[in-house]
């Protein structure tokens, strides 16, 4: 079992302010990283309402300057809205500050808004994100290279040999199909298209893929008191889960593993979300078992700090020991 944290930074007007939601995502970040947590996941859009970071690097170097082992995952980091010689520069940066820390999803993106914010055409971004990944590669080398009908050289090259560890995203057939085909691992938006992408990626003649983890609840919030706290954290639930059932009609085709909810009832109904006990959370992370990716989206829809500080401590003190004497279930990351 792994254990993660993740961070978006989106909010709504009754939200914690960003600044200390950003100061919160460091500190939370230490602390993980202390208790062993494998991965920091951090997201990336542009233009949303509610202020979601259009920054994932710069909020990755926060991260990784004060923290010692814990990767700095950027899922998904919309690389077609990136100049692709500025982008490596950035990611090699990132590797140079804390090498071998760095990860990075390659999302290829979908908001209409984003293409357009950006002067970018998005009928050709199928195109875009292939140039983008084909230059990282070259200028990961450190060596001159052709760019757009010109020498270009890019330093300091990562630490990393090859650069930061890739996957491609996507929530469709199609993104499982091109990542299975170019050889890169794989992060679906569900896990039912890794199925499609592994048969793929055999075709293809590449080794078998890393393996995908089953994912546990979406948001997981450990409280002494589920009546008490459902009504705190349900609004900044329900405004994320809103949020990102909206976006996924900007997709038009897709799975994502949020829908609407406009009641406390309607979250509860959905079996990723859960708000539970320590003996609960227990009892459900130990079912879920040995293969599982936990991953604590924290401060979710503007959580008040505090509140979410009260989750995490009491998942330290009360489940995560009980976790750890299980022989087998939580990874020891070196």
């Amino acid at each position: 079992m792994q254990l993660n944290l993740r961070y978006d930074m989106n909010r709504p007007d009754f939200g914690a302010p960003h600044p200390e939601l950003y100061r919160t995502a460091i500190e939370q970040s230490v602390w993980a990283d202390r208790l062993g947590f494998s991965q920091v996941f951090l997201a990336e859009h542009h233009g949303a309402e509610g202020g979601y970071c259009p920054s994932s690097m710069i909020q990755a170097a926060s991260i990784l300057g004060a923290t010692k082992t814990i990767v700095a995952h950027l899922s998904a980091l919309v690389v077609t809205m990136h100049d692709p010689l500025r982008l490596a520069e950035d990611l090699a940066v990132l590797d140079n500050i804390a090498p071998g820390r760095l990860w990075l999803t390659a999302g290829m993106g979908y908001r209409p808004h984003e293409f357009e914010m950006f002067g970018k055409d998005i009928t050709k971004r199928l195109a875009i994100m292939n140039e983008t990944m084909a230059t990282l590669k070259l200028a990961w080398t450190g060596e001159p290279f052709e760019f757009q009908g010109r020498t270009v050289r890019v330093t300091p090259a990562p630490v990393t040999p090859g650069g930061p560890k890739i996957y491609m995203g996507g929530s469709t057939d199609k993104s499982a199909i091109r990542a299975a085909k170019a050889g890169y691992q794989y992060f679906p938006g569900h896990p039912d298209l890794f199925t499609l992408y592994r048969e793929e990626r055999e075709k293809a003649g590449f080794p078998p893929p890393e393996e995908l983890r089953r994912p546990a609840a979406s948001f997981l919030y450990v409280t002494d008191d589920p009546d008490r706290d459902w009504p705190v954290v349900a609004p900044h639930v329900a405004y994320a889960t809103n949020t990102y059932a909206e976006w996924a009609k900007e997709r038009g085709t897709g799975e994502t593993r949020y829908s609407a909810a406009e009641t406390v009832e309607a979250l509860k109904a959905m079996p990723n979300i859960k708000v539970l006990t320590p003996d609960q959370c227990f009892d459900y992370l130990k079912e879920l078992g040995a293969g599982t990716a936990v991953t604590f989206h924290a401060l979710l829809g503007g959580l008040d700090p505090e509140v979410s500080w009260r989750s995490l401590r009491l998942f330290e003190k009360e489940v995560l020991p009980r976790l750890r004497a299980e022989e087998g279930l939580l990874e020891n990351r070196a």
